[in-house]
C-alpha cells in the first residue's frame, strides 16, 4: 500500500513543459466580460491574429508592445472590447488587471513574469516547467540576473498559491547559462596568467682594499 502511495505522489510531482509563450497567452481567461479579445503577435514588422475570442470588431493595428522573449524583434498586444469601448494592452504591467484571478498554470506563469521571470524556451528543463498539488503551482523559471560582462541567467522554482494567486515562496537554483563577450574583460578565456618574473640578485660591491 506505502509503495502505491509512493508511486501515486511521485507522478504527481512530475513536470510538465511551457511549450512556448504563445500557448501560454492563449490560455488567459479575462475575469471581465468582453465583447471580443484578439492576442496578436508581431514578428519582425508583421502582425498576426494567434486568437480571437468572440465576435471581432475593426481595431487599429498597434507597432509596440510587450515582449516575453528578450533579444527578439518581435512583440505581442491585445485588443479587446468591454460595452463597445475598444482598449489595447501593448505594455507588460496591464496584463495584470486583464487576467485578474489566476485560473491556471499558464496565468500563473504569466504573474510570475510581472515580477520579472520568464519562461525560457530555450532552457525548457530548467526553466519553462511545472508540477502543481491539490494547493499550489510549482513552476521552475528562469531570470536575467546580469545584462554586464558576463550576461547571466539563474533559474528558480516558484510557489504559487492556487487560491490566492500569491507567489509564497521562491527557491533560488542557481545559473544556468552565462555568456562572456570578447569585450568582458573579466572573460577567465583571455585572462592568461602571465610568468612570473624571477628577481633579479643585486651585485654584491667587492669593498676596497686599504693601502
Amino acid at each position: 500500500m506505502f509503495l502505491l502511495s509512493l508511486g501515486i505522489f511521485t507522478f504527481s510531482q512530475e513536470k510538465k513543459k511551457f511549450p512556448n509563450v504563445e500557448n501560454v497567452l492563449l490560455n488567459i481567461k479575462p475575469d471581465s466580460k468582453l465583447d471580443f479579445w484578439v492576442l496578436v503577435h508581431n514578428h519582425y514588422g508583421k502582425g498576426k491574429e494567434i486568437k480571437v475570442s468572440g465576435t471581432k470588431k475593426d481595431y487599429v493595428p498597434q507597432f509596440s508592445g510587450f515582449n516575453l522573449r528578450p533579444g527578439e524583434d518581435s512583440f505581442f498586444y491585445i485588443v479587446y472590447s468591454s460595452g463597445g469601448k475598444i482598449s489595447y494592452i501593448t505594455e507588460l504591467k496591464d496584463l495584470k488587471n486583464f487576467i485578474g484571478k489566476i485560473d491556471n498554470v499558464d496565468e500563473a506563469a504569466l504573474s510570475a513574469v510581472l515580477e520579472g521571470y520568464m519562461i525560457d524556451e530555450q532552457f525548457v528543463d530548467v526553466a519553462a516547467n511545472y508540477y502543481e498539488d491539490k494547493t499550489n503551482y510549482y513552476l521552475d523559471l528562469g531570470k536575467i540576473t546580469s545584462t554586464e560582462c558576463p550576461y547571466q541567467k539563474k533559474h528558480f522554482t516558484l510557489t504559487v498559491n492556487k487560491s490566492s494567486g500569491m507567489i509564497t515562496n521562491v527557491k533560488e537554483n542557481g545559473t544556468y547559462t552565462e555568456v562572456y563577450t570578447k569585450k568582458c574583460t573579466n572573460n577567465p578565456r583571455l585572462q592568461k596568467k602571465q610568468p612570473e618574473e624571477t628577481p633579479k640578485e643585486t651585485p654584491k660591491k667587492t669593498p676596497k682594499k686599504r693601502r
